[in-house]
């Protein structure tokens, strides 16, 4: 797990389009920080583990510093970079080969001399041995050596991590063992502006992602490390899905395309919702993306401060859920959090939510008990009938087992061994959903049928 404090921390520098994210996501070996080749694109601070040397290491990408094209969060960019800096114990400062010696560059490493920390010189883009020369030019920096590579081309990737995982401080058991225990991943998901980001601040009680009033403030899906009561998390703070005919940059449908996997990735989707605007149309399209991925769900609604905050708070709770079950039907199964990332007010009941999914969970139903229920159902309401007069009939049910290392939320998979899948309608799925939670909530998670048909018997 990424974690900020280690002692085995390495942050990326650089002016903006030198390759950082490219080359953070050769180390991370998955494509986590925006590729694209637009200047600025990266506005956070975003962090994973590089497993490519041994022992491993915690990588922090950053937004570009200097010359940076986005005036608005330029300022803010370049405080997260000197924290992730200041974090980090070694520091890879980026370069364009291509591009050759810049001012900006010359500027960038009379900043980074100053640090007492030690600074190596990665300079990107050498994607053929001819393109070698070209990092030359940058000795003139005055560093101990320039390192060549291709982050495109994964050329030289695996030579620079041995050589930082050389250079830093030797690796604690302990921490080395806290790296290969499994989070829980929770992915903040949301339409912009709808405070994901300030959520994320309140419950670190850190400025740890750019916050601001201008939707699409967040592009990437930045994983944020954090450890409550015991428990260690990685929450996701990810950019806000808009409409796809409202996306009006390549970037932005990137960020969406990411924020989509986010969603898929996680184990707990905390589905974002404004309490002043009340539930849009978009909200539920994304609380469909959610339902169709079976993930397991928390409503919160971030700004409850604004919401008729003349009204008694009892009655503001019961009208607020009143309208979330109304316009958010489809997943009645999903709690609900009231909370003010502005105040602070009921934040840390997000922890709350998410406990009790995953004890909901493992109190699951038994698999005696499942098949009676089962049984009970469909003797009290038969299934109707299809052609020919064949019903849908189950021989036995089992739940799928989900609850690993590697999964810390189960997920509610439900095997129904039977004659013909096709015999039993949504209408009666829903019949039987509606059983099984009678009598075990499974508070946030989704139930799935998956069907096991009877193989007939040959003739002989």
């Amino acid at each position: 797990m990424a974690d900020l404090n280690s002692a085995r921390t390495v942050a990326i520098v650089g002016r903006p389009n030198v390759g950082k994210s490219a080359l953070f996501n050769r180390f991370a070996g998955r494509r986590i920080s925006i590729v694209h080749d637009q200047p600025g694109v990266t506005r956070d601070r975003i962090a994973a583990d590089c497993f490519l040397a041994n022992p491993p290491f915690t990588m922090i990408d950053t937004g570009g510093i200097g010359a940076n094209p986005d005036e608005i969060f330029g300022p803010a960019i370049e405080q997260e970079a000197d924290l992730a800096m200041e974090a980090a114990e070694l520091i890879l400062f980026v370069v364009d080969a291509l591009e050759g010696l810049t001012p900006v560059d010359r500027a960038l490493a009379e900043y980074l001399r100053k640090t007492e920390k030690p600074v190596f010189l990665v300079a990107n883009k050498v994607d053929e041995d001819r393109h070698r020369a070209l990092a030359d030019e940058f000795a003139a920096l005055g560093f101990n050596q320039v390192l060549a590579v291709s982050a495109a081309h994964n050329r030289g990737i695996r030579s620079l991590a041995d050589k930082v995982a050389a250079a830093l401080p030797e690796a604690d058991p302990e921490s080395l063992k806290a790296r290969l225990k499994t989070p829980l991943k929770i992915a903040l998901i949301g339409r912009p502006n709808v405070g994901k980001s300030s959520l994320v601040n309140s419950l670190l009680d850190d400025d740890r992602t750019i916050v601001s009033d201008i939707p699409g403030t967040t592009r990437d899906a930045v994983d944020i490390p954090f450890s409550h009561g015991g428990t260690d998390y990685i929450f996701t703070d990810t950019a806000g899905l808009r409409a796809r005919n409202k996306q009006d940059t390549s970037v932005e449908i990137f960020s969406g395309m990411r924020s989509k996997s986010s969603i898929r990735r996680a184990d707990v989707c905390a589905l974002v919702v404004d309490a002043a605007q009340g539930v849009t149309s978009q909200d539920r399209k994304i609380a469909g993306l959610i339902s169709e991925a079976g993930k397991p769900c928390l409503i919160v609604v971030n700004k409850f401060d604004l919401y008729h905050p003349d009204a008694p708070k009892s009655a503001r709770l019961e009208s607020m859920h009143e309208e979330i079950a109304e316009q958010l039907f489809f997943i009645p199964y999903a709690p609900i959090v009231a909370t003010s990332a502005k105040t602070g007010e009921s934040v840390r009941r997000i922890f709350f939510g998410v406990e009790q999914i995953r004890k909901a969970a493992l109190a699951g139903l038994g698999t005696g008990e499942l098949n009676r229920l089962l049984q009970t159902a469909l003797s009290t309401k038969p299934p109707p009938s299809g052609k020919g007069g064949q019903r849908f009939k189950l021989l036995y049910a089992t739940m799928a087992k989900s609850h690993t290392d590697d999964r810390p939320v189960p997920v509610s998979d439900f095997i129904l061994f039977c004659n013909k899948a096709k015999l039993i309608p949504q209408s009666y799925e829903r019949y039987l959903e509606r059983q099984i939670r009678e009598s075990c909530p499974y508070t946030g998670i989704p139930i799935r049928f998956v069907y096991r048909e009877r193989t007939p018997r040959k003739r002989r």
